[in-house]
């Protein structure tokens, strides 16, 4: 398209992706990898949540998390998921809508791995989503697990990534007087050949 230039220009939406979040690590205050992410439950009613973006493959964008909490359990149950990244500092916003599969293998291994201790103990611990009596009885069981597993804890199988294949990425940019610039890259399903649309803001 002939006026996507600039920010917007490049024939992949992932590298497109990519350069934006790079851009945002250097203005964002805190967490410039944040997502609000969309699911829906049993019902169709939606749930949103933040949580933390931790890459942008060739094809893909992935998350990691607590399998047996409410998010995993209706992604599981709709195979769908939705998120935003939104960049006050740069005016700018990525929404993506697509398909979930679980990443559980070698590659979430080593992400676990990557991460402080206690935040790999915390793994252990949390029961995610599920009601918990006290603060304090939380840390006893950090305290437990802390005993019990070491430190060196394995990835629990309850815990690992979520890798969304979109069919949709939107690139959204503040205009002047709310006269907004979007781009949207759509395809019908994950092997098809994306086309680019502009909207009106």
């Amino acid at each position: 398209m002939s006026d996507r230039t600039g920010i917007f220009a490049g024939d992949d939406p992932f590298e497109i992706a990519r350069n934006w979040l790079k851009e945002a690590e250097a203005t964002e205050l805190n967490d410039p990898n944040a997502i609000a992410l969309s699911t829906v439950d049993e019902d169709g009613l939606p749930n949103v949540r933040m949580v933390l973006l931790k890459e942008i493959e060739a094809s893909a964008f992935v998350f990691y998390t607590n399998y047996e909490s409410t998010k995993s359990k209706e992604i599981l149950g709709s195979g769908k998921a939705a998120f935003v990244l939104h960049w006050k500092s740069l005016r700018r916003q990525i929404r993506v809508r697509g398909f979930v599969d679980r990443e559980d293998g070698p590659q979430a291994d080593a992400y676990y791995a990557s991460r402080s201790l206690k935040s790999r103990l915390g793994a252990w611990a949390s029961k995610q989503s599920r009601p918990l009596a006290s603060r304090a009885a939380l840390m006893a069981e950090v305290a437990k697990i802390t005993a019990t597993k070491g430190p060196n804890p394995p990835r629990p199988e309850f815990w690992g990534g979520f890798r969304i294949t979109p069919v949709e990425v939107e690139f959204w940019a503040d205009g002047a007087f709310r006269l907004h610039d979007r781009f949207v890259w759509r395809r019908t399903s994950v092997s098809d050949e994306w086309t680019v649309t502009r909207l009106n803001p």
